[in-house]
């Protein structure tokens, strides 16, 4: 039966009834206080994916969740995330600070160099320890993520490199909850993506921006109401149902499981697919087949890693294991089952601490570990050893070094040969299939807790018959043997550590009658530990007394061996035959302590019953015992050796003295015919003394190229020897180097996060740059920024119109500058004053080239408050200055104006050319002309013609600077009469001094009638 695997058809979305729109659904109302919480982790190439993903979720203002964002971040390096994620979201971004309660519609983004963890509604942080290129910090916070949410984690898992997060989805996954990856062709990198989709526990695969949909969907029936039953017989009968599709497609029946774990199950699934009632539910599985593989594989509640429980493993480590090996004569075997072993990290640990205990111990055993379980595709990852990096975080590094190798891709450890070797994996499912035998101790953990009463009513007595006497039975921490405590007795009630009780013939044998024989045949085997004390001596059966007295009376000397002539078994007095080999101590080959006479014939038969599986008889061989030579006849027979547990071929060997009967058939048959004469018998006499010359002539040379070759063997194995070491050294150096590459590639991962954050945030200080130089050019204010030394840092090239500034200037002091300024040579004292002071200090100056600037100098502030030199600017304010120097002029014009008006005095003002400017009331009344007719005039229409030249004379010396003495002269009135007047005229000039125009002052001449 199978524990320790959650594993949903990642692909069925494709297949389910909820569209793919991708319109952000609506939250609605979470049950209870209760919030959904998302955990997300990314490495390289995370933060488009954050981007994308929140970017998805713009519908939903208030999605109503919480988002705890997990990244490899620098440790030494101030992470950018925080700003970056705030551009593209409503909600509101922390970066965590440890204790921090978590709040729907917040997203929380873990703080470099720290690991974080999930408990009672609060985020805590915890200072990673591991080794930079060992840090997981997305296992580490998904892990707790589920231990405190159970179903109801939620964990996404985007670009990165590596597999980190791919034991976290493991743990999701075995609490009930939901889990999405990335699509790897949407990453940038996808090795984490791609590590978690290899495990089958995804649900869903998609791009970030579709993510939030999902998410909103499934959230709104994992926390919404329960599923819609009519009544409880209803709800039994449909159970009933879907039990009933599982058995027809997957032949396993779950109908003695727990109805509770079968029920949350469901629930579970009909909220991947937005599936409201179970009525629905049972009508889509019959539909969809894919649904129910699914549905089976997430009723496996796969919950598995290496040195899961450390505690229980220590008391496997210190408690059973040395006991498994007490007593046991080497080369004995040691039999272990792992019943539900999932994907094998169990198996293999339990394998880890055999291969320790033997290598700690210096010896040697058979040590077999059968791992089984109900899902063919956890036992297809069990057998091929092959698991993500993040096991670093169970597996101590000095037996990662020890019993894994990295591969090429240095993101997957495989487990090592030597231990691989120690295991058998199989399908089995412990409920229907025929149980292992003469087991040492049973490991079957987490599995009878998913099990109605009357499954675990079976399974008890079914362990307690396949172990052997003594042998141990190992469970979970919430699991006990219940009403069988007089088949075990506890050894540790903490760790559930039992052992096997010995119980009276025939006791507790019904649940086992469908394929076990009675347990009268395990009475009756010979077979018993030799390391269990045993209360009282028991009585040999008759038959065995007889048998044992046979085999020692009337059974020739033999020998048990395997192919290549190891001894593995000893039965009867064998010193006549064989003696131990010069050399080492400790050569136990058949072959090397044949005496003398023996070794030919033995190696023959022993290579003839080898090639053709039958029995080869030697007879009448002349074997040197320890006086003459003896007579031996030899036999070889394979043995079948399947039902002993052993897989590889064995051959026994059997020796005995030939008896005279047949030594006198032998002889006869090589004594010559007396019939044929003397000389027949002569001829024959040669013949045979020169065979038997070629014949020892040919053992000769056979010994001396066995020789040979043992010597040459001998040094092919020193030299194999050399070669193991020199491998082993490089082994070493391949690790250490691999090791490394880890460490650099973690760093990559890292500088790959910094660089995005940085180059996002060279964008915008790009973009800001451009801004602040498109807004110092618009607005034409010449600045200059020095630093506390008074060197210019930068300026703006509307400062190069006052200061003679070039782009090679940068550095230089602005005092050694050449200045446009006019009358101000004070700026270097002026801005040590303000560096001093601290206060703004405003001055206006004037340019070689005329115009007026209003200089500003004040303090250049950083954004933490920190002085770093002083800003200058400089503002035109030329025109204001002419504005001003005009509205003075237009103030002295009205007053002169306000005079003119009032004046008794007829008053007008020419041009150069005579044209009239300004006329008053007083030049109305007196000549006629109104203000409006008089400025579209000119003088020479009010002058009599004879005197037009003599008084335009008169206005060009004015013009040239020559005030004419008052004088008299005439002007034509509007109705035509010429009136003498008394003329005064006066110069208007401008700044320069250049006459621009003339006013003139007319009155009566004296003794003249005004009309």
């Amino acid at each position: 039966m199978k524990k320790k695997k959650d594993t949903p058809d990642s692909k069925l979305q494709k297949t389910s009834p909820v569209s793919n729109d991708k319109t952000v659904p609506d939250p609605g109302r979470w049950s209870g206080s209760v919030f959904p919480i998302v955990g997300i982790g990314a490495s390289a190439g995370g933060l488009a994916a954050f981007e994308a993903f929140f970017s998805g979720m713009s519908a939903a203002a208030d999605p109503g969740m919480a988002f705890i964002l997990v990244q490899h971040l620098a440790p030494d390096h101030k992470s950018l995330l925080t700003e970056l994620i705030r551009r593209c979201t409503r909600m509101e971004v922390f970066e965590v600070e440890d204790g921090m309660e978590v709040r729907p519609n917040c997203i929380y983004i873990i703080p470099p160099n720290r690991d974080m963890a999930f408990l009672h509604g609060s985020l805590h942080l915890i200072e990673s320890i591991a080794p930079r290129g060992q840090r997981l910090p997305i296992d580490y916070f998904f892990r707790s993520l589920a231990q405190s949410l159970h179903e109801s984690a939620i964990g996404v898992v985007l670009s990165g490199t590596g597999s980190d997060g791919t034991l976290g989805v493991r743990s999701i996954k075995g609490e009930g909850g939901m889990v999405i990856a990335q699509t790897p062709e949407s990453c940038e990198h996808d090795g984490m993506p791609r590590s978690a989709i290899a495990t089958g526990l995804v649900d869903y695969e998609l791009v970030p921006s579709e993510m939030p949909a999902r998410i909103i969907a499934y959230a709104n029936h994992a926390y919404g109401p329960p599923l819609r039953t009519a009544s409880a017989p209803v709800t039994d009968n449909a159970l009933r149902k879907i039990c009933i599709l599982l058995r027809a497609q997957t032949g396993h029946d779950f109908s003695q499981y727990k109805p509770s774990t079968i029920h949350r199950r469901i629930e579970r699934r009909m909220a991947v697919h937005q599936i409201d009632t179970l009525d629905a539910y049972i009508q889509y599985l019959r539909q969809t087949p894919m649904e129910v593989e699914a549905l089976f594989r997430d009723l496996l509640i796969g919950v598995t890693r290496f040195f899961r429980d450390a505690d229980v493993f220590k008391v496997l480590e210190e408690k059973v294991i040395p006991k498994l090996f007490a007593g046991k004569s080497p080369n004995s075997s040691i039999r272990i089952w792992s019943a539900g072993c999932s994907t094998g990290e169990e198996a293999y640990s339990i394998a880890i601490l055999l291969q320790e205990y033997m290598e700690k111990t210096r010896q040697t055993f058979k040590v077999q570990v059968f791992a089984t379980d109900i899902d063919s595709q956890a036992i297809a990852t069990a057998r091929s050893g092959l698991y993500p990096a993040s096991i670093a975080t169970d597996v101590t590094p000095q037996r990662l070094a020890r019993f894994f190798s990295v591969e090429a891709n240095g993101g997957t450890y495989r487990i090592h040969k030597t231990l691989r070797d120690i295991l058998i994996f199989s399908e089995q499912d412990v409920i229907k299939d025929p149980p292992f035998s003469r087991l040492d101790c049973i490991v079957c953990r987490n599995l009878l807790i998913y099990m109605g009463g009357e499954l675990q009513k079976k399974l008890i007595p079914l362990f307690h018959y396949a172990l052997r006497p003594g042998g141990f039975l190992f469970l979970g921490t919430s699991e006990t043997v219940g009403d069988f405590g007089d088949l075990f007795t506890a050894v540790d009630r903490k760790s559930k550590l039992y052992l096997r009780s010995e119980v009276a013939r025939g006791r507790h044998s019904a649940p086992m009658g469908r394929f076990l024989p009675p347990l009268t045949v395990l009475d009756s085997s010979p077979l018993r530990p030799t390391g269990v004390k045993e209360a009282a001596p028991a009585k040999l059966p008759l038959r065995e007394l007889t048998e044992q007295t046979l085999l020692h009376r009337f059974i020739p000397a033999g020998v048990l061996v395997n192919a290549q002539g190891d001894i593995l078994y000893l039965h009867g007095r064998t010193g006549q035959y064989l003696e131990p080999a010069q050399g080492e101590a400790g050569t136990n080959n058949i072959l090397k302590m044949a005496r003398e006479g023996l070794r030919r014939g033995l190696s023959t038969a022993l290579h003839k019953a080898r090639s053709s599986g039958e029995t080869v008889r030697s007879q009448a061989l002349r074997v040197k015992t320890n006086g003459p030579f003896t007579s031996v006849d030899l036999t070889v027979c394979p043995v079948a050796a399947d039902h002993a547990g052993f897989s590889a071929s064995l051959y026994l060997v059997v020796l005995r003295p030939t008896s005279q009967a047949d030594l006198g058939a032998v002889q006869k048959s090589h004594l010559p015919d007396v019939e044929d004469g003397a000389e027949k018998l002569a001829r024959e006499k040669n013949e045979i003394a020169t065979l038997r010359q070629d014949l020892l002539a040919n053992e000769e040379y056979l010994q001396s190229t066995i020789e040979e070759l043992e010597t040459s063997n001998e040094e092919l194995n020193s030299s194999n020897e050399e070669m193991q070491s020199i491998n082993e050294e490089l082994q070493s150096s391949n690790e250490e180097l691999e090791t490394s590459k880890e460490e650099l590639q973690s760093v990559n991962e890292e500088l790959s996060t910094v660089n995005a954050e940085l180059q996002n945030k060279l964008i915008d200080l790009s973009q800001a740059n451009n801004d602040m130089s498109n807004l110092l050019s618009g607005t034409g204010i010449a600045t200059i920024f020095v630093d506390h030394q008074l060197c210019i840092m930068r300026f703006t090239p509307a400062a190069t119109r006052i200061i003679n500034l070039i782009p090679i200037d940068i550095g230089r002091p602005v005092g050694h500058i050449v200045s446009k300024m006019v009358g101000y040579d004070n700026l270097v004292e002026d801005v040590r004053s303000v560096l001093e002071t601290l206060l703004p200090k405003d001055l206006e100056v004037q340019t070689a080239d005329g115009k007026w600037y209003t200089m500003r100098i004040q303090p250049y502030r950083t954004l933490e408050n920190v002085i770093e030199g002083a800003v200058i600017t400089f503002v035109d304010i030329t025109e204001m200055k002419k504005s001003h120097e005009l509205l003075r002029e237009a103030h002295g014009q009205i007053r002169l104006a306000v005079v003119a008006r009032d004046s008794l005095d007829a008053i007008a003002v020419l041009d150069t050319k005579g044209d009239i400017l300004s006329w008053n009331p007083s030049a109305e009344r007196l000549f006629g002309w109104s203000e409006g007719e008089a400025l579209a005039m000119n003088i020479r229409d009010m002058l009599p013609e004879d005197m037009q030249s003599q008084e335009l004379e008169n206005i060009r010396q004015v013009a040239a600077g020559v005030m004419p003495a008052p004088y008299e002269t005439s002007r034509v009135h509007k109705d035509g009469q010429t009136l003498e007047v008394w003329l005064t005229a006066s110069p208007l000039a401008d700044d320069a001094g250049h006459v621009y125009a003339m006013a003139t002052i007319q009155r009566m001449a004296p003794g003249r009638d005004s009309t």
